[in-house]
């Protein structure tokens, strides 16, 4: 029986177009700025010590750092240290009112129902773990973290690897059958079935349905089954 779910954010519970028009861009264009004016600052001269590291380019200057950082956005890279200072900036973004998070009103509707009937919330999204917590902070309803009872990023491994999946369990007090994997990625449900999840596919765009993954369009078509 299902006791816990892990929700992706993006495509699933949120509109792709929030990230890839509202704060992919939003971040590309402060993210200059930002990086040479915040650089002293500890959290962010984390962030580019890690991405010389990444480059391996350990003398690399100020500005090569944010020439691969800008590179990383334009291909849209899952690079941790990107994904910390996007979070950085976004925050600005949030707390000046420039964007609210867009969550799906039925997505809403189903974690409130889901946390009323005793689930545990979980997040893991290839943003940052800031990066979620803002998004549900400053969502279209507002304060919303209480949901969730846990956050993961990418520190824990990639979205489409198995090993990720069982990172998140380790971390769990429950076991992998007893946690379902909410998604828009088939690749990434396919990884988290190989870890024993259960999986649900969210198809909210036209995408493939595969066979591998029980799927619904929005919300309003979950069922308890679903559950069993």
């Amino acid at each position: 029986m299902i006791k816990a779910i892990l929700t992706d954010i993006e495509g699933t519970i949120t509109r792709i177009s929030f990230v890839k028009d509202v704060l992919f861009p939003y971040a590309a264009g402060q993210l200059p700025e930002f990086v040479k004016s915040h650089q002293t600052d500890p959290e962010v001269a984390a962030q580019i010590e890690a991405v010389k590291a990444h480059i391996e380019q350990p003398e690399a200057d100020i500005d090569t750092v944010i020439k691969h950082l800008i590179h990383w956005i334009e291909t849209d890279q899952k690079i941790t240290p990107l994904k910390q200072l996007q979070g950085l900036i976004w925050q600005t973004g949030y707390e000046s009112g420039d964007f609210t998070g867009h969550l799906y009103p039925d997505a809403y509707d189903f974690l409130q129902a889901q946390k009323h009937a005793g689930k545990s919330l979980y997040v893991y999204s290839s943003g940052s773990v800031k990066a979620q917590h803002l998004i549900f902070e400053f969502s279209d309803y507002g304060d919303v973290r209480p949901l969730f009872s846990d956050y993961f990023d990418t520190k824990v491994g990639a979205k489409q690897q198995q090993s990720s999946y069982e990172n998140i369990i380790a971390e769990l007090p429950f076991d992998a059958a007893e946690v379902l994997f909410l998604s828009d990625v088939v690749a990434e449900l396919d990884a988290a079935k190989a870890a024993g999840l259960g999986t649900l596919h969210l198809v909210r765009d036209g995408q493939a349905v595969s066979d591998a993954h029980p799927y619904i369009n929005d919300f309003s078509e979950f069922s308890a089954e679903l559950l069993a």
